[in-house]
């Protein structure tokens, strides 16, 4: 079907599957990383883990997840200016491959420069693959399906995101973590391929805009940004004591307050009939910023809830089949779980002296000194689940339970998405064809609302668990996951939708990656609560601060809904 026929058709444009694809595989190995990344940190160094404590963990995830949708900004400028979407997908796609085959080397140095590649590599692919979904339904014939183009383009997302987790367990388990990581290189290289195949139908979208007179140029906007956001970084590292936890968080919040300062700049600077565009889309994305710091706990605090937390024991009957295909943690009793918690530390301590004074000097004494080594981090893993387990379901001393891996639990949010969406889909659907589909920021709004509540889903939880005096039910991660699944459909994709929709034309990538923004200062905050985790005596009250800073950003949303819908009318986008 030629792009012509495409334009013409009330059907979705041939380059949404290509797009779509190629989405789905950039996912796959970005949530595949993502999925074991706090486990990777916690696992001992002998396990082939980094060996972090829970709050350096929590600090490297929330700065990690910050500055991936931080670099955004940058490359949606590039692109807009010089690269265009093509050569800045394909680049970024190749620097996150070799940043995933990177993490499967188990060191210090490659751990943090893989990071770096994939930061990098993220801000040239993210926000320039979303504005060529964009692009194509920028026709009077597909306008009016560019909602759920985007959701059509989440989905993908999602399947990838779905697919990927099952993956990693196989990896991880059958093979260790660095096969798994590999194994998220491999799915982004496909998506590279397949963007290749796909360009024919997309490069007629694919336009490098000129400057207008009295436009800023790449140059000055970058020196006004780049360099100041380092500068403020350093300071921000260097003030003494810490104003938000960590060096790293004070590092990174006070950096982004040049770029934060630019799009303000911009949006009273800009030509008089796009300042109020600007200034809706920047009072939208200081709202989601809280949706955000929620949503991506799911990589943190409740993968910690499903380690821990919840009772992941398989059904006998398909155990020994799940343990073939790797999807199967085995944790055993090793005669010390009934301890308390001092008595508890005395016997670790006791093992890891003998463990060091171990010779080291030979292949085998190595390996017997390796061995030793993970059998004592398998005996705190165990007691770690065995802890708030009834007495009656541990086994006897020696012998073993079959659980779920705890990667599995990273699919139950894409799996809601990808049953969801069409649900979605026909809902907004069904009232757009009686006139009375809500707008953009509407949508957004609801879905702060909905969000908040998944985190009530988890105040149930932890009373279910009698104070985590025994473990919760699976089901309540599954509902929390269901419900802020809803929420997330109704303001991720719409985000999306509502930059492509008023962003000015020239500067569209520019304002995606204020988009990914706001996403990665919420990244970077849902580290920063989810250190709070260990603080937090009553998990309750965890939840609950969820909810509040959630609920406030909702609230807020819904009293500006009458000026940015107006805004929307003007731009003949409502």
């Amino acid at each position: 079907m030629s792009n012509n026929n495409n334009a013409a058709s009330d059907r979705h444009p041939t380059g949404l599957w290509y797009l779509f694809a190629t989405e789905m595989w950039e996912r796959f190995g970005y949530y595949l990383m993502l999925g074991i990344f706090s486990l990777y940190m916690l696992d001992g160094w002998n396990n082939g883990g980094m060996g972090f404590d829970s709050k350096t963990k929590s600090d490297i995830y929330g700065t990690y997840l910050g500055l991936v949708y931080l670099t955004p900004f940058i490359g949606g400028l590039l692109a807009d200016r010089m690269l265009g979407y093509r050569r800045s997908i394909i680049l970024g796609g190749l620097m996150m491959a070799s940043g995933y085959f990177l993490l499967s080397v188990h060191s210090i140095e490659t751990f943090y420069a893989a990071l770096a590649l994939i930061i990098l590599g993220n801000g040239f692919f993210k926000p320039n693959i979303s504005t060529l979904v964009g692009n194509l339904y920028n026709t009077d014939a597909l306008k009016n399906k560019k909602d759920s183009g985007f959701n059509i383009f989440y989905m993908g997302i999602n399947v990838g995101a779905f697919i990927c987790n099952f993956v990693a367990a196989y990896m991880r388990i059958n093979y260790g973590w660095g096969h798994a990581f590999a194994a998220a290189g491999v799915g982004m290289l496909i998506g590279v391929a397949i963007f290749l195949l796909g360009i024919p139908h997309i490069k007629h979208v694919d336009q490098v805009k000129p400057l207008k007179e009295g436009d800023m140029s790449t140059l000055k906007i970058l020196s006004m940004t780049l360099l100041p956001m380092f500068v403020f970084g350093a300071i921000g590292y260097a003030i003494p004591g810490n104003l938000l936890g960590t060096d790293t968080n004070d590092a990174f919040i006070i950096g982004c307050i040049p770029v934060i300062a630019f799009f303000v700049y911009l949006a009273f600077t800009a030509e008089a009939k796009e300042r109020r565009a600007i200034k809706a889309l920047l009072a939208v994305f200081s709202c989601v910023i809280l949706f955000f710091a929620i949503f991506h706990q799911n990589g943190d605090a409740l993968t910690v809830w499903a380690e821990d937390y919840t009772d992941r024991e398989m059904p006998a009957a398909i155990a020994p089949a799940a343990e073939n295909f790797g999807m199967a943690q085995v944790v055993t009793n090793h005669g010390i779980v009934q301890m308390n918690d001092e008595k508890f530390g005395i016997a670790m301590k006791m093992k890891r002296a003998q463990e060091n004074a171990m010779p080291g000097n030979t292949a085998d004494e190595l390996k017997a000194k390796a061995e030793y080594s993970e059998n004592v981090s398998q005996a705190e893993k165990s007691r770690a689940y065995f802890k708030n387990l009834p007495k009656k379901q541990i086994p006897p001393s020696g012998q073993s339970l079959r659980l779920y891996s705890t990667e599995l639990y990273q699919s139950m949010n894409p799996f809601w998405v990808v049953l969801l969406t069409p649900v979605m889909v026909g809902v907004w659907g069904f009232f757009r064809s009686r006139g009375k589909e809500p707008s953009t920021p509407t949508k957004i709004a609801f879905g702060l609302v909905i969000t908040a509540l998944s985190a009530l889903v988890m105040v149930g939880a932890v009373m279910a668990t009698n104070d985590l005096n025994m473990k919760a039910g699976s089901f309540w991660l599954m509902a929390s996951y269901g419900v802020i699944t809803v929420g997330e459909l109704c303001l991720s994709p719409m985000g999306l939708s509502l930059v492509s929709k008023l962003s000015p034309p020239r500067i569209t990538a520019l304002m995606m990656g204020g988009f990914f923004l706001a996403v990665s200062v919420g990244n970077k905050m849902s580290g920063m609560l989810s250190s709070l985790w260990e603080s937090f005596d009553d998990k309750k009250d965890f939840f609950m601060l969820n909810f509040g800073l959630v609920m406030a950003a909702a609230l807020l949303l819904f009293l500006m809904l009458r000026w940015l819908n107006s805004v929307m009318k003007e731009n003949n986008v409502l």
